[in-house]
């Protein structure tokens, strides 16, 4: 039988990772938090009232197995001086078809159909949630956009208005394997998806692997001078009683002009795998070192293969 694997995440760290993941037998829900405000997302969730598209399109791409033609269409972004400009072709999709059939949940299977999808997506909730966040002097931040841009040091992110949980997703989360917390945002992609109670008591129900996929650098305010245990950490109390079991990181290196690059231009440093801190948690680490278009990023494939190797070795249930 088919291993079912469900990934919580958003944003590029997502999709890259299901790039990967799509390629072996395994059974695959995505769940994606749903909080971005920028861009062209940000104008589609003012106008029509929906929750942020962006992320899900980048999902779409990823599991999609039609022409490679069809991830430059939903990607292209119009340059224009009409109401066009700036807006993707996937992201004025995704709205048309979830106002055509009544929802965001619905309209992604219309589209998922047309796209041959290899996996399920599933939106966190329908709810156009704002994503609040308490910095260390005291500000509070509103929006997902706003928070990423402020580059303060983090305290605690919540839900301006508490959303309803998606359904389906606490469906996925009981009939899962492994449970995997993908890389990306730690605090605007990953921990909103821990927001909704619901879903952490969800998680506490079920007795399977909770898995998390550590970035390889770290995000200005968010995350500076963070080692992987500082974010198993914080992750950890946001979950409730059970707290992860396994976490992937790289090992491979990374070359000291990329390093500098990414310091002196976004004053992201490299997070460091610090073993001692980890005693109680599975490590699974490779050289994931990526470089496309001289940014970083996960060899998504070789990650994945990881990932599938561990699900042939482990039993479902572990010890809570």
């Amino acid at each position: 039988m088919r291993k079912k694997v469900i990934v919580f995440g958003g944003g590029t760290g997502l999709s890259t990772l299901l790039k990967g993941l799509k390629e072996f037998p395994i059974d695959i829900t995505a769940v994606v938090s749903v909080c971005d405000d920028g861009s062209s997302t940000g104008r589609l969730r003012e106008e029509f009232h929906v929750p942020a598209m962006g992320d899900i399109r980048k999902v779409l791409v990823a599991l999609s197995e039609t022409d490679p033609h069809v991830e430059k269409l939903l990607n292209y972004r119009f340059i224009t001086t009409s109401d066009l400009n700036g807006h993707t072709v996937g992201n004025l999709l995704l709205t048309a078809s979830s106002n055509i059939t009544g929802n965001m949940s619905t309209g992604i299977v219309a589209l998922s159909n047309i796209l041959n999808l290899k996996g399920k997506i599933l939106p966190l909730t329908e709810d156009n949630v704002v994503l609040m966040a308490k910095m260390s002097d005291g500000e509070v931040v509103e929006g997902e956009h706003n928070i990423t841009e402020c580059h303060k040091k983090i305290n605690k992110v919540y839900y301006k208005k508490n959303p309803k949980v998606n359904k389906k997703v606490l469906s996925a989360i009981r009939e899962s394997d492994l449970i995997i917390l993908s890389m990306g945002s730690l605090y605007t992609s990953i921990i909103p998806n821990l927001l909704i109670s619901e879903i952490v008591k969800e998680i506490d129900s079920v007795n399977v692997p909770i898995m998390y996929i550590c970035n390889m650098m770290s995000q200005p305010g968010e995350t500076d001078n963070m080692s992987v245990s500082d974010h198993i950490n914080i992750l950890n109390k946001y979950l409730g009683k059970r707290k992860i079991d396994i976490v992937v990181s790289n090992s491979g290196k990374i070359s000291e002009k990329l390093i500098d690059k990414y310091a002196t231009l976004e004053q992201k440093d490299e997070i460091k795998l610090d073993r001692d801190n980890l005693k109680d948690i599975k490590i699974i680490t490779n050289n994931y070192v990526d470089v496309d278009d001289g940014y970083i990023r996960h060899n998504s494939l070789l990650l994945s293969s990881d990932i599938f190797q561990y699900l042939l070795k482990c039993d479902k249930k572990i010890k809570k």
